[in-house]
């Protein structure tokens, strides 16, 4: 089949936070947004065909999910990421930043040290630090250009911590980590006794040449105390139907999520979100593919214009997920001045690095999820503002 992904489609007007919302969170009316993460493309047609169906049922009440969901999504897993699943450990939830906060309270104690890899996405740093346990950074290694684990650092976090937060594939240094990094990790955390939970949302944006590896995959070992968290919403473009699906091999875990979950008072997930998921999981691979395919065309793109144009802005080389994490030091400005010159002179609405860490504060993500015309667009006006 062919997919037309460079089409733009005009997303104004629906109330979507990348579009619609520049004014009321301090920016200029005119700003290009390349900030959050979800795409300018639209699902692919199972799921709009699937959603079609179901709306014109018109009924719309408290609703829940037969075998074939789980199995859609245990087939996914199987041959995408080699994952053998069991129904027993689903979990759904309405997101993986609700999963995180519920893991968080459900898996620890007021007062205990959960560690996160930074820099790394900021709602990790909000969903401790607003449920009184106290955070815990293992600030990455960042030399020639590349990302790896500090495991020196993490050992000594992880002797007085009860959980890791894992990021992986890694949002926002685009790192995949292989099978021996998780391997290490999944050891410490043996050692010390420390639960993990592994947020794998990007985990369908891995480059052929960097595959996932699961964490349940890597350490089969610490299966009772690792919860995996994932979602169709990156891959598929559905975080506003909000549902994600959580695995949890080990009982006592899964209990404990469960309690949680009921004294926030979830209960049935949202039902066009579950119909999105299923009819995604069993239609959307071939547009997947071609997806990733345009989009590391959009990477190339990105690599090219920066190595003719703009050589003190650094690619760092992403090994997944559809972002462009760019390291602006070689600029030689401060914080402040590059934030200001790529927001009120490129007019450009990126996610400047500190809000990942203090360590990036000379970085910006710039997503790639949309048609090349826009990240052309992007590139020239941050030329135009930065290229002298």
């Amino acid at each position: 089949m062919d997919f037309d992904f460079d089409r733009a489609v005009d997303r104004r007007g629906t109330g979507c936070i990348k579009y619609d919302f520049a004014v009321e969170r301090g920016y200029p009316a005119d700003v290009l947004p390349l900030w959050v993460a979800d795409m300018d493309f639209p699902a692919p047609d199972c799921v709009t065909k699937a959603l079609e169906a179901r709306v014109r049922h018109g009924i719309f009440g408290y609703s829940d999910t037969k075998d074939g969901y789980f199995e859609a999504v245990q087939s996914w897993f199987a041959r995408r990421h080699g994952l053998t699943l069991e129904k027993e450990w689903l979990i759904k939830t309405p997101g993986v930043v609700y999963a995180l906060a519920a893991s968080v309270r459900a898996l620890t104690e007021p007062g205990d040290r959960v560690v996160i890899q930074t820099p790394v996405y900021y709602p990790f740093y909000n969903v401790v630090r607003v449920n009184g346990r106290e955070l815990a950074e293992n600030p990455l290694i960042y030399r020639d250009g590349r990302y790896t684990v500090d495991f020196a650092d993490l050992e000594e976090k992880l002797r007085s911590s009860r959980l890791l937060i894992l990021c992986s594939p890694h949002n926002p240094v685009c790192r995949v980590w292989t099978r021996e990094e998780l391997k290490t990790v999944g050891a410490l955390c043996r050692k010390y006794g420390v639960t993990v939970v592994s947020d794998e949302i990007h985990c369908d944006f891995a480059f052929p040449e960097h595959p996932h590896t699961p964490f349940l995959s890597a350490c089969p070992e610490m299966a009772e105390n690792t919860v995996v968290c994932t979602a169709p919403s990156k891959t598929f473009n559905l975080a506003g139907l909000q549902i994600s699906n959580l695995f949890v091999p080990g009982e006592a875990l899964r209990e404990k999520l469960k309690a949680e979950m009921e004294r926030t008072g979830y209960s049935q997930p949202n039902c066009l979100g579950t119909v999105a998921c299923q009819a995604a999981y069993e239609g959307g691979e071939e547009w997947l593919d071609a997806c990733k395919a345009y989009m590391r065309g959009n990477l190339d793109f990105v690599r090219a214009y920066l190595a003719e144009k703009l050589p003190r802005i650094h690619l760092v080389e992403p090994e997944g997920t559809y972002f462009a994490w760019l390291d602006c030091s070689g600029l030689g400005l401060t914080e402040e001045a590059l934030n200001e010159a790529i927001i009120q002179k490129a007019k450009l609405w990126l996610d400047a690095g500190g809000i990942f860490g203090a360590a990036a504060a000379q970085f910006q993500r710039m997503v790639l999820a949309c048609p090349r015309e826009t990240v052309r667009r992007a590139l020239e006006r941050l030329h135009s503002a930065l290229g002298a």
